[in-house]
């Protein structure tokens, strides 16, 4: 009888110990499951920033300036003689502030852009976040619209290169400041680093063409060095980088290192007489 009591009790413990391995597999199981799951998630939300928000922004900038190569121009700037715009817009996000987010980010652009530049104000800017104009580069392949404002939701996410408003127009005397992406969302200024001394960047607005040399490039400095969009731009942060006389000279701003938002990448050049 005593020795009855001894195997029930040893029985009972096996099968104790089996569940609860079972029961420790099924928690692992459950686990891996989850983990699988998360990371596939995550990657589809990498897949969805990184290639997909570039091919909708591309094909959408590629159409806009199709249709303005078609003479689909809005009213607006004609360039040369063109006064300041509208007023300081406020420092956009990552890619758009260089006291900017491309993210686009990606973006980027300083915080703020400076008020005034010589020249007549002849006519009105365009409206805010409206492609107006084309930016071509030809080093690099780049054909993007310019949109008036560096807002990063209707301007630069959308592939555009925004316009600081309160710089110069095409053309015009004072400094013709440009944001862009330089990930995700079409990432139009994602290889201006590339860019050299002689390069051309042209602008295209409502029938005129205005050419610019590369002169300098910036390869880092903050996201607050708002004297790289200056009417005279010189860096606020770096000595030495920048101008010192009055001209027409073009800004393009960009975040650096790429996929991150930390510093600007800038490249100025002056317009071709």
């Amino acid at each position: 009888m005593r020795d009855r009591v001894r195997v029930v009790v040893q029985g009972r413990g096996r099968r104790s110990w089996h569940a609860r391995r079972a029961g420790l597999a099924g928690a692992l199981w459950a686990a891996g499951e989850l983990a699988v799951t998360v990371g596939v998630v995550v990657m589809l939300l990498v897949v969805h920033q990184v290639w997909w928000t570039n091919r909708q922004a591309l094909s959408a900038a590629h159409e806009v300036v199709r249709e303005l190569e078609g003479g689909g121009w809005p009213a607006g700037p004609e360039g040369e003689g063109q006064g300041e715009g509208t007023g300081a817009e406020e420092g956009p996000d990552a890619e758009a502030s260089v006291g900017p987010s491309g993210g686009s980010g990606d973006s980027g652009s300083p915080g703020g852009a400076p008020a005034g530049n010589s020249g007549p104000r002849t006519v009105d800017p365009p409206p805010r976040a409206s492609a107006y104009g084309i930016l071509r580069i030809p080093r690099l392949g780049v054909a993007v619209p310019v949109a008036q404002g560096v807002d990063k939701r209707s301007v630069l996410d959308k592939g555009y290169a925004g316009h600081y408003v309160g710089t110069a127009q095409p053309g015009a005397e004072g400094n013709f400041a440009l944001a862009g992406h330089r990930n995700t969302h079409g990432e139009p200024f994602r290889y201006i680093n590339r860019l050299r001394a002689g390069d051309e960047l042209i602008v295209d607005v409502r029938g005129k063409r205005y050419v610019y040399l590369v002169g300098q490039t910036l390869a880092e400095t903050t996201e607050r060095d708002t004297g790289v969009i200056a009417p005279v731009p010189r860096s606020a942060v770096t000595p030495g980088a920048g101008y010192s006389e009055p001209g027409a000279y073009i800004t393009l701003t960009t975040c650096t290192p790429e996929y991150s938002s930390k510093y600007r990448l800038v490249v100025w050049g002056t317009l071709k007489r």
